[in-house]
């Protein structure tokens, strides 16, 4: 028995399993894996901070300047800078309604979160390699 309704979606897009703006799936997806990343990090990185109060500055730079420390952090930190530009770029979409409005705010967050991502790598590899 094969299926004769009406779609709206052409064979490659069934095939791809892409919607109408051919980018909806693989954002959906990208935003899960994040928040599946985000949560192991961010207990992790509680831990890490948690276990850092009220010591010294020497201890907290030589805490942080290992290497599996840095690892962490670093991950931490990229997962949820891109996990906040998927995040903004969904809220712009949707609530934004002028063409060039819309696209000059998608390329400022692009910029913010290039921006905020290589700060916060300085930072933390500066701290490791220190």
């Amino acid at each position: 028995m094969t299926d004769k309704s009406p779609s709206l979606r052409t064979p490659m897009g069934k095939v791809r399993y892409l919607g109408s703006a051919r980018s909806g799936t693989r954002h959906m997806i990208h935003t899960r894996l994040t928040a599946a990343a985000l949560l192991p990090l961010s207990i992790i990185f509680v831990g890490i901070v948690l276990s850092l109060v009220g010591k010294d500055y020497v201890t907290v730079r030589a805490t942080l300047g290992n290497p599996f420390v840095s690892i962490v952090i670093l991950l931490f930190l990229l997962a949820g800078i891109y996990h906040m530009m998927l995040g903004m770029q969904m809220i712009i979409e949707d609530y934004i309604y002028g063409e060039h409005t819309k696209q000059w705010s998608l390329m400022a967050n692009t910029c913010f979160a290039i921006a905020v991502g290589l700060a916060c790598a300085y930072a933390v590899l500066r701290l490791s390699f220190v």
